[in-house]
């Protein structure tokens, strides 16, 4: 497991919250995950960044060790959960890396509250906008395709769960750090069958919020970097659009990688994301 990080957990008001925490630096940055993973797949950025930062990377409520309510997936659950952690970290602002979904969640809560936050970094966010509501009838396909949904399945042994997750393209080349994350997500459920971590009702109820409620909606001021990778979500202007029409503060990066590329390419992600920290801009 992690030798830099420590695996923590505080009771926010009723809800378990777990967290990876590097605590060598002083700069408070708080990393999210995307949909279905977990705090752990901060894990090289983590250590790249310790000496310089205090980190603090969540299980999102409904995700890996986090508590796993029925209900309670709206953006406004994250970010008061978010905002508790904060105040519990003894932080009065942060800079704030989030990836896929938690990037839409981001800029809902920058737009909110935007003195809380020194920088924001958006790695390949999903669905920025509203969707129209004919799009929840394709909800059970993309339950089935998508590849970080793809372990929400039962398995009925953890080899038959590798098997599938080594041909998934978040863990392409099945690194040690791969193999790590892989593991932290996965679970042994009462009747001997493994599994994700992640929830059915936190699922289906985060995609219906992320279909209603559209996470640029007025201009923000704070500091932006923008990653994109090649093989990313984000391959045309239109997908950029909204990015550049809202975030007056805006750096796009293109990197190597997928969706994924913090566990398909960590140096270079890793770089970069220390360049636009270190920059004018990002200090």
């Amino acid at each position: 497991m992690n030798a830099l990080a420590i695996r923590q957990t505080v009771n926010l008001s009723g809800i378990e919250l777990s967290y990876w925490e590097w605590n060598q630096g002083l700069e408070p940055l708080l990393l999210l995950h995307g949909l279905a993973d977990c705090g752990l797949v901060w894990s090289s950025l983590g250590d790249y960044l310790a000496t310089n930062y205090h980190i603090v990377a969540p299980d999102l409520r409904g995700h890996g060790d986090s508590s796993k309510p029925q209900e309670g997936y709206q953006f406004a659950d994250f970010i008061k959960d978010l905002e508790a952690l904060m105040e519990h970290l003894g932080w009065s602002s942060a800079t704030v890396l989030a990836h896929s979904w938690s990037a839409k969640l981001l800029t809902i809560w920058a737009t909110k509250h935007p003195e809380l936050f020194r920088n924001l970094i958006l790695v390949d966010p999903f669905f920025i906008g509203k969707i129209p509501n004919w799009f929840e009838v394709t909800f059970p396909i993309l339950y089935r395709v998508l590849p970080f949904l793809k372990m929400m399945r039962s398995f009925a042994s953890y080899e038959e769960a590798e098997e599938l997750a080594r041909q998934l393209k978040q863990y392409r080349g099945w690194t040690p750090l791969q193999q790590q994350v892989f593991q932290a997500s996965i679970e042994q459920k009462p009747d001997g069958t493994w599994g994700s971590k992640f929830i059915v009702p936190a699922r289906n109820l985060i995609f219906r919020e992320v279909m209603r409620v559209a996470g640029l909606t007025q201009p923000i001021e704070i500091p932006t970097l923008f990653i994109k990778p090649r093989q990313g979500l984000n391959r045309t202007s239109w997908q950029i659009k909204p990015y550049r029409t809202y975030l007056t503060n805006l750096q796009i990066c293109e990197i190597p990688g997928n969706h994924w590329a913090f566990l398909v390419e960590p140096e270079i992600f890793n770089q970069t994301v220390a360049e636009f920290l270190n920059s004018d801009t990002g200090r």
